[in-house]
């Protein structure tokens, strides 16, 4: 274990730091499968607005989070081209 202070205060940052990044991640995660489960369930013209609110509230979290830098702006740019080609086919 180091004993320097400098360094075990770097190691308290970099924890801080993954654990946020965890979930900024996990949320990114967790809405773009919520979003293609109901794409693959679309039955009423109301599906689709929720399905539009769910979208633009993840593209809103993608955006934070390059904006924060736990995403690059290419991965987020991806990420956001997949959920609009999913779209489009509709």
């Amino acid at each position: 274990m180091a004993k320097n202070a400098s360094i075990l205060k770097s190691i308290s940052v970099a924890s801080r730091n993954r654990q946020r990044n965890k979930i900024y991640k996990s949320v990114i995660k967790s809405l773009t499968k919520k979003v293609l489960n109901n794409l693959s369930q679309l039955q009423q013209p109301d599906d689709i607005i929720k399905l539009q609110d769910t979208v633009s509230i993840l593209y809103s979290k993608i955006d934070k989070a390059v904006k924060k830098g736990v995403l690059h702006k290419n991965n987020a740019a991806r990420k956001k081209a997949f959920l609009s080609k999913k779209l489009k086919a509709l």
